[in-house]
């Protein structure tokens, strides 16, 4: 049996070639991977549209390239980080392995791979996974242009969150490469909740204070609870970029997965 293709699903903000560093290493152990760049990453004139795109849109452009796999006979692992979470859920629709075998065809998504993702239930959108702000919390850092993007206002609180298990400025030096996101993104409803019908494994990143453990956690009993399966959960001490920090436990854990599917 071929080893499976694994495509990587990033993070809100961030450019493909952000994860590099993993890729590259998976490669090298003699898998297929790369990583995606979402329509909803990046100024909307280089992508030839005029407003910002939805989740919707990048699921489609994910199922779009699992489908051109699945057509080649290939299995595919669907490795998603943070945002990332959500558009990779809702694009398996028809297009898992069982959806496939029952068409007579071959080829398809094996399993869903979670890296600290933000991810709802059907009904709800990424928007809605964090628990509402207590009034003693400061402001966010982030805020919407009159385009529809989000933008960081304060990109040092930003870098010492998301890169909260790097030195400062390791965080920050990383923090300036990211782009713009889609602001609507965050408020489209999951409507397909792919989690149901692929074995899902999940990355826990003990440390990590934008998607905190308790919220991972209640992901990964709402994961267990709708599929009535149990998620394969590897715990690590990381925090929101455990592929920047840990990168070499972010290699074993996407080998081993890939070896399970």
């Amino acid at each position: 049996m071929s080893k499976p293709y694994i495509l990587l699903v990033p993070g809100s903000f961030v450019p493909a070639g952000e994860y590099d560093n993993i890729v590259n290493p998976v490669k090298a152990r003699g898998y297929d991977m790369k990583t995606l760049q979402l329509p909803t990453i990046g100024l909307a004139p280089k992508q030839g549209r005029d407003t910002p795109a939805t989740m919707y849109d990048d699921a489609a452009f994910i199922a779009k390239e699992v489908e051109a796999l699945a057509d080649e006979g290939r299995e595919v692992v669907i490795v998603a980080h943070s945002y990332g979470g959500m558009p990779a859920t809702q694009s398996t629709k028809g297009l898992t392995v069982e959806d496939r075998k029952k068409e007579g065809k071959t080829g398809g998504v094996a399993r869903l791979a979670y890296m600290t993702i933000l991810l709802a239930g059907e009904g709800r959108s990424a928007s809605e996974v964090h628990d509402p702000p207590a009034p003693e919390d400061p402001p966010s850092t982030i805020k919407t242009d009159e385009k529809g993007f989000f933008h960081f206002t304060n990109p040092e609180r930003t870098a010492a969150r998301t890169f909260s298990d790097l030195p400062k400025e390791e965080g920050l030096r990383l923090q300036e490469r990211f782009a713009l996101h889609s602001a609507v993104s965050f408020t489209n409803p999951l409507t397909h909740a792919g989690y149901r019908d692929v074995p899902v494994s999940y990355l826990h990143c003990e440390e990590d204070v934008v998607i905190p453990s308790k919220i991972q956690k209640r992901e990964i009993e709402l994961i267990e609870k709708e599929s009535g399966r149990k998620v394969d959960v590897t715990n690590v001490k990381a925090g929101h970029c455990p592929n920047a920090s840990v990168p070499e436990k972010v290699i074993d854990w996407i080998i081993d997965t890939a070896r399970k599917s």
